[in-house]
This record gives C-alpha cells, structure tokens and sequence, in this order.
C-alpha cells in the first residue's frame, strides 16, 4: 500500500549522543504502527521529530506524497499531522463540549471572543458532538472537563486532537497513567478508530500495544532494529534480546 505517512532516514543528535539513527517508517491509511523499545531507545524524540517540535539533524518527513520536512508544527497539525502527548492538556474549568468546541473553532477560524454565540452555533456544536461520538464521550458532553476520571481527559484530549481533522494520529503513549479498566477503554475507543486514521503508536503497555498495532517497529538505541507484524515481532529473537530485563513482550 502507498504510505500515508513516510519518513527516511531521520537522525537527531545532542552533541555526540546519537539519539534516532537513520529511522525510516511507512505507515499507510488504516494501519496502525506501534514503535516500541527499551527506554532511553529514542521513541519520544522520533515523534517530536515527526511533528517538528525537535528539528532533525538529517532525513525527511512525507505527507501524502508532500514533503512536510520544512514546515513548523502549526503547519504540519494543518497538513494533516494530529499529536496527543503523555500529559493531558485539557481545560479544567471548561466542559467537554466547550473543550471540543475550542478546538473546532481554532480549526475552522472562528471568533474566540463570542464564546456564547459559539455555543449556540448548531453546525459547530454538531460538528463537535460528532468527535466527542468517536471517543465515546458524548453522555457526558455537559460535564466539566476537570470533574472526569483521568481516563475520560485522555479520551477528550484525543477528540480534540481528532478535531483538528489529522490525516495520521501521532500518539505518544496514550495509556500513560491510566489503570486497567481505563486502559481497556482506550484501547477500544483507538480499535474504533482504526478505520479511519493512520496511526504511530508509542506505548510501554505491550498488552495494548500488540493489541492494537498492525505492525511494529522496534527501536533501540534510535536505531530500527527489527519491523513486522505482532507475531513476527513475538518470536524476534533480536527483539527479544532488546527487552532483556525491561518490558516483557506478551505471549
């Protein structure tokens, strides 16, 4: 399948500390690609790479066919890269909805001044309710964001990123904090989704990892040392060997 998303050889260095090397990824519509590795492996780096919050020293960032390398990552959010980050970003204060709608509003251009007006705006409150729909959080639409299970900000957070329609969602590890109920709805609400994004998935939780991804890459020392499927991946003796006393791989 044509990639979607497709980066080659990207390099990133803080003096003489190698941290990604030469990294290249395909990820086309529908996939879900996990990276993972053994920490201090470069999988944080190499997202921030791929967003533009770290300028590579070396390599190139494909989008659609469109090289997005040059571009800030307001730029890069508005060619279709979506990223949610470890720490939830929400407004407390706010509802759910009006949390979205923020988002929305930020996307399609509207007027953050007339925040009533907004609110009673049918398209835009539809249009909201409809990536609130996908997280599974519409029954709470009218709740404060601050008031939710710490679960429930990490679905909003995602329905905001979803707002700003990505072509690819850059997630990094999106189960970080939660427990396992939470992490069993998360992992449902992204399997929901599968269909309709591309995804790069960094995650340490290797049961919803290989629950989730089809296909993975695994990164040590900022290098691909080995990419396949989950059960390639499982009976990877250099896998194996990479994760000796860290992160157990799931049978």
């Amino acid at each position: 399948m044509t990639p979607l998303l497709s980066v080659r050889g990207l390099v990133k260095r803080y003096g003489a500390l190698l941290v990604t090397d030469s990294v290249d990824l395909d990820i086309p519509k529908g996939e879900i690609h996990a990276v993972i590795g053994p920490n201090g492996a470069g999988k944080t780096t190499l997202i921030n790479q791929i967003h533009g919050e770290v300028r590579s020293d070396a390599g190139t960032v494909m989008l659609e066919g469109r090289d997005v390398t040059p571009l800030p990552v307001h730029q890069r959010a508005q060619a279709g890269l979506g990223r949610s980050y470890q720490i939830t970003s929400v407004l407390p204060e706010f509802s759910v909805l009006e949390n979205v709608l923020l988002a929305v509003q930020a996307v399609r251009g509207h007027n953050f001044h007339f925040w009533r007006a907004v609110t009673g705006t049918p398209a835009l409150v539809e249009e909201a309710d409809r990536f609130l729909a996908l997280v599974g959080l519409l029954p709470v639409r009218r709740r404060t964001a601050g008031l939710l299970a710490y679960g429930q900000q990490r679905q909003l957070e995602l329905a905001m990123t979803l707002a700003i329609e990505p072509k690819v969602l850059l997630l990094d590890e999106p189960m970080a904090g939660l427990g396992p109920t939470e992490t069993q709805e998360m992992t449902r609400v992204l399997q929901g989704l599968h269909a309709r994004y591309a995804m790069l998935l960094v995650e340490h939780d290797m049961q919803a990892v290989f629950t989730l991804a089809d296909r993975l890459s695994v990164l040590v020392y900022g290098k691909v040392v080995f990419c396949g499927k989950p059960d390639e991946v499982r009976e990877s003796a250099v896998v194996r060997e990479a994760y000796l006393g860290d992160e157990v791989i799931p049978a």
